[in-house]
């Protein structure tokens, strides 16, 4: 089933845009690409949300959404605050295999971290990716703070017997200070998986034609790209 979970550390490391790299790359690869969102919150009715924002970024991606709820809250307690019935993982799952019937690949983005609750149960995005037998491709932030963050959701991952291909940088500095330096190696260290992408900080903010031109080389083969870890390493390590 041709479907990449993404998720990442937790909140603002740049999840969103890393999904629209990925698409815009197979996008680029003559792919057909559908973005779904479990759960949006923190939105009106009348917004874009995350999925919107990928397929204004990346192009012509179907996109769609499992729930939305208004306050910028975890999608359950969101979904308690509203009064409504809270997302669950066989809803995305479901939500995500008829999708892949239809599409080269399908992106489904979390919402937060990895165990960030949809519901009262604790259903999560790793119980969609197990659902489905997804791998999940993990956006990391580039500072002091990352490798705990990223081993942690390394290992739960792993507890799972979920698969993980792969980490994303999502806000790679202009100016990257020591720590980020040092992460480009521990990170894959501390994970036990590879680095495959270091997207600029800032990149949501250029123009969709500018974003869909440049995806490709921040992202590593196994995501449509070009962009080389050793390379990058050599560049921007101690």
């Amino acid at each position: 089933m041709p479907v990449l979970v993404i998720t990442g550390t937790g909140t603002e490391v740049g999840k969103t845009v890393v999904t629209a790299a990925v698409a815009a790359a197979a996008l680029a690869g003559g792919r057909t690409v559908a973005v779904l969102k479990a759960a949006q919150t923190g939105v009106g009715p009348d917004e874009a949300g995350d999925a919107q924002e990928v397929a204004r970024l990346a192009g012509t991606a179907t996109v769609a959404e499992v729930a939305r709820f208004p306050d910028p809250l975890a999608p359950g307690t969101a979904a308690r605050r509203a009064g409504r019935t809270p997302v669950r993982p066989e809803e995305v799952a479901e939500a995500a295999a008829k999708l892949a019937t239809e599409h080269d690949l399908v992106l489904v983005e979390g919402a937060g971290g990895l165990l960030v609750r949809f519901d009262a149960e604790g259903g999560t995005l790793a119980d969609v990716a197990g659902l489905l037998g997804a791998p999940v491709l993990l956006v990391t932030s580039a500072g002091l703070g990352t490798l705990n963050t990223t081993e942690l959701t390394a290992r739960e991952l792993r507890s799972r017997g979920l698969e993980l291909p792969g980490l994303v940088i999502g806000s790679w500095p202009g100016a990257p200070d020591l720590a980020a330096r040092c992460n480009l190696a521990d990170l894959p260290d501390v994970s036990g998986a590879p680095l495959l992408g270091a997207v600029p900080a800032g990149a949501g903010s250029l123009s969709p034609a500018a974003f869909r031109s440049a995806a490709p080389h921040w992202l590593a083969p196994p995501l449509d790209g070009t962009w080389d870890a050793d390379a990058f390493g050599d560049r921007h390590g101690p």
